[in-house]
């Protein structure tokens, strides 16, 4: 080989080497991904509320009582009888073939409360509710279960959603969950009664390995979900020949259609609002202002007084109420008028275009009734707290304040 053919080939090798140099150092300042924040390992056990009427020596007895509950399955009590008749049989009769089959019967009876107690350790359980849920629409909610074990994964883990009041009828299964992984799942479920529907917890049971016992614990996990009533297509009376053509009055800055002024544009302007007839320049950009529309309120008004000597006819009819109040609202607020609804013990609120129907929805959402004998204590607590808010929030200012008078919708 000469030296050319020598000199080539180390310079042929210190490039190759720089290459992988750099390839290295690409590699070693490349960011990671960002970690995903693990939830806790423990979950408290699923005790009693405080403001629950069960007697002080039975939370004592639940607070000892063990972790887990074991169950027997149909074909764990089958088992359990033909081992028990093997080891009659074997006491009986002293063979030791008996003998040999009772001790591989008991040794499957151990080997499974072991591997499903390992199942179930060291898991932990979330749940993902909906923003916003209705009675008769169906809705999901996400089941997350992770497995804080380094190296053993469980298996055939079934989470039951527990619900204060309701029965458990909700539940996610979960085939296989890896170690240091999770896994989701969820449940669809159509709500029947407005209100708040709160949850407690969850029950987290598995079979496995062999299917012959059941054991399962509950874990403490609140989470509240507020159930809107039901809306119903309404169809309203027709506007007003001045309102359809923009007869309503307009007073201020805000979003209508009409033009209110122009200004120089500022960082920070929406750019749809650029008057571009009047931009001609690029740097010189002229912004449109548009005007506020003061239309009157649409006024809805919900009876909450349960009168003396009402039977189980008036919370159907109160639900109704209920129902038909909120779908007035929602039409009103899509046609574009504002909405104020309000009860007779002086509750009131307000929902239109722009802040939408979620306000007014909740609000009917929690609405309970008061009987007639107490409607004066509560219309003086609800004074109070709003003189208090009152006091504690700073007054509109001019610009915020509506000069138009609430009409009551027919």
């Amino acid at each position: 080989m000469s030296a050319e053919d020598r000199e080539r080939g180390s310079l042929s090798g210190s490039s190759r080497g720089a290459e992988r140099a750099d390839v290295a150092s690409r590699s070693a300042v490349r960011p990671s991904p960002p970690r995903r924040e693990r939830p806790p390992i423990e979950q408290r056990p699923l005790l009693p509320a405080r403001g629950d009427k069960t007697p002080s020596w039975a939370r004592f007895l639940l607070a000892l009582r063990p972790p887990r509950k074991l169950k027997f399955t149909r074909e764990g009590k089958y088992y359990l009888g033909i081992t028990l008749g093997v080891g009659f049989a074997a006491i009986n009769t002293g063979n030791n073939l008996l003998y040999l089959l009772l001790g591989m019967l008991l040794s499957l009876i151990v080997v499974s409360g072991v591997m499903s107690d390992m199942s179930l350790r060291h898991l932990t359980v979330t749940r993902r509710l909906p923003a916003r849920a209705q009675v008769g629409r169906a809705h999901l909610v996400e089941i997350e279960v992770y497995n804080h074990k380094k190296r053993v994964p469980s298996y055939a883990i079934e989470v039951e959603d527990l619900r204060a009041g309701q029965p458990a009828d909700k539940r996610c299964f979960f085939l296989k969950i890896s170690p240091s992984s999770a896994q989701v799942a969820a449940y669809r479920r159509t709500p029947a009664k407005r209100g708040r529907d709160r949850h407690t917890g969850f029950r987290i049971a598995t079979r496995f390995p062999f299917g012959l016992f059941e054991k399962s614990r509950e874990v403490e996990a609140e989470g509240d979900l507020i159930i809107y009533p039901a809306v119903d297509p309404v169809r309203l009376p027709v506007e007003d020949a001045g309102r359809r053509e923009g007869g309503a009055s307009l007073s201020g800055r805000g979003g209508g259609d009409e033009t209110f002024g122009l200004r120089p544009m500022r960082e920070g302007d929406d750019p749809r609002d650029i008057y571009w007839r009047k931009s001609t320049m690029r740097d010189q950009m002229v912004l449109r202002e548009r005007t506020r529309e003061t239309r009157p309120d649409v006024q809805i008004v919900v009876d909450a007084v349960r009168p003396a000597g009402e039977g189980d006819g008036f919370a159907q009819h109160f639900e109704r109420r209920i129902r038909e109040a909120a779908s007035r609202a929602v039409a009103h607020i899509k046609r574009g008028d504002a909405v104020v609804v309000a009860t007779t013990l002086g509750e009131r609120v307000r929902g239109d275009r722009n802040i939408g129907s979620d306000a007014i929805l909740r609000f009917l959402a929690l609405l309970e009734a008061v009987d007639e004998a107490r409607t004066a204590e509560v219309k003086a607590e609800r004074a109070a707290r709003a003189s208090v808010r009152q006091a504690s929030s700073p007054g509109p200012t001019s610009g915020e304040r509506r000069t138009s008078a609430p009409r009551t919708a027919s």
